[in-house]
Formats: structure tokens, sequence, C-alpha cells
């Protein structure tokens, strides 16, 4: 990875550390862009070789997105979707999104399309297992923002990363379509005894039975395969052992859900009319 830039967003715990910090140790140049740079810059601190910048970035904002985008110049080789959130309480951003779906879906899909003048060579977005388990909601704008629907969060994060991976899947055909090389790929890290579900039941049950699942090193291992593997457009990596929860990197198969073509092109088409971003790569005809 040597002379490589990769771009990484909620790089200051969990797997989006460890695959931040593996990155910089084969000789990677890793952009920490995160909502504390006082916190990114201690985690980048303790990188091998100090290889590795600190950028402000809060991915629930389009307006944080916008600056963040308008300020990089130069290129990008890998730019990974890492930040999210689980499970948390109903909360709206300035931009009447709900949370979880600002957050997991709507920011990278903002950032993946304002940086892909940049970009050189892949998108890695890190979604679930629980994708599968994942609604669409694409009779409006207002549908797609959840403000038509009671709010459970659980539900709340199935849907966002079936958004977010209906969204990669439609990048790779509108990237393919347009001739660029540049490949869209999905990670995802099974089960992970990381910070994301702590305050969950799930999450609970996950750190009482960790023996069962992946340590943070190897959920991590499905994103750093997707960041540095040559591998097909729209290749879905996770764990290779019970069932996708613990193991080693493998390419698996996702949900028919989430391989709908023209699902993804009505998403696509709802998410750039909220997020303003998303024009410039037209539809495959």
């Amino acid at each position: 990875m040597t002379g490589r830039t990769v771009l990484i967003t909620g790089a200051t715990s969990g797997i989006g550390l460890i695959s931040a910090r593996e990155l910089a140790r084969v000789g990677a140049l890793v952009v920490l862009a995160v909502r504390s740079v006082d916190k990114g810059r201690a985690v980048a601190a303790t990188f091998p070789g100090r290889r590795a910048e600190v950028r402000e970035l809060d991915v629930s904002d389009l307006a944080s997105i916008r600056r963040f985008a308008a300020q990089w110049s130069g290129g990008i080789d890998v730019l990974i979707n890492n930040a999210g959130i689980m499970d948390v309480p109903l909360s709206r951003t300035a931009d009447g999104f709900e949370l979880q779906m600002a957050t997991n879906f709507f920011g990278p899909f903002a950032l993946t399309n304002l940086l892909l003048p940049h970009l050189t060579d892949r998108v890695v977005s890190v979604t679930s297992q629980l994708h599968k388990m994942g609604r669409t909601h694409l009779k409006d704008a207002e549908d797609l923002a959840g403000q038509l629907r009671p709010y459970k969060g659980t539900a709340a994060y199935n849907d966002s990363k079936l958004n977010l991976t209906l969204f990669s899947t439609e990048l790779q055909r509108r990237l393919t379509a347009s001739g660029s090389p540049v490949r869209s790929f999905l990670a995802h890290p099974g089960i992970a005894a990381t910070n994301l579900a702590t305050h969950t039941v799930p999450g609970k049950v996950t750190r009482a039975l960790r023996f069962l699942f992946n340590d943070v090193e190897h959920g991590a291992l499905p994103t750093l395969f997707a960041a540095t593997q040559d591998l097909p457009g729209n290749a879905y990596v996770g764990p290779d052992r019970l069932g996708g929860m613990k193991g080693h990197p493998k390419i698996g198969k996702l949900a028919e859900t989430a391989l709908h073509p023209q699902t993804a092109a009505r998403l696509w088409s709802l998410a750039a009319q909220l997020t303003g971003t998303g024009a410039d790569l037209p539809a495959v005809a």
C-alpha cells in the first residue's frame, strides 16, 4: 500500500480504527475523517510510522460533508465508508433526516458522490448482514427520510444498511456504464465485539458470548480484504464461518433485495433529490 491514499470515516474506534492502523502499518497514507479531531489525533499518534492525517467530518451532516469535499485536493485510491451507528433513540439531523439513515446511508451516498472526481481505485462500504432484514421505503422523499412511519431503532438500522448496500451495487452499475475503472465493494464484520451496539441487548449478549464471535481485529479483516485485494466489482466480503458471523474473509452473497436494479435506481434518485448529490453519475440506460 506504499504510495496509496486511503480515506476512512469513523476511524477512532472499533473496526475503523483497526483498519486505519493496519493500512498505515503497510505503508498507506491514511486520512482519518472523524467528528472529533482531538480524538482522531490521539489515535493517529499511535499508528506505526505516523502515516496518518486527521480531518474533521460529520457524516450525518450534509454541510460538513460539503465542506470536507470542497477542501479536498489530490487523489484518493481507497474510500472506506466505515462510520455508522446502531439502534439509537429517535433523533433528526439539521437536514431533517432520521439520524441512523443520515449516518449510515445519506452521508456515505453524498460523500462518495462528491469525492468521485478524486477517486482512482475503489470504494468500500461497510454494511451488515442485517441488511437482509431491512426494508426499502421509497414511496417518496419523505418516506425515505423516515418522516412518515413510527420509529423503531433496530428496524431503522436494518433499513439503513439495506439502503447502503443498494447504493453500493447501483454505484458499481453506474461506474461500469460510465467507463470508470473505480470499483465498488461491500464488507461486513460478521458479529464483532465492538462498541457499536454495546448499549443494545444484542450487543450485551455479544460481549457476554464474545468467544463465539469475532474480536475487533478479526472483524476488521473483511474491510481490509476489500480495501487491498483484486476483487470483482460488487464483491461482498465477510467472515467465512458460522453463517458469516466469524472467521476470515471470503466473498459471500447479498440478499436478493439488494440486487434489484430498479429498486436501487429508485433509491438513488430519491437520495440524489434529498442530498443534492449524485446527478453527475447518470443512471444505466
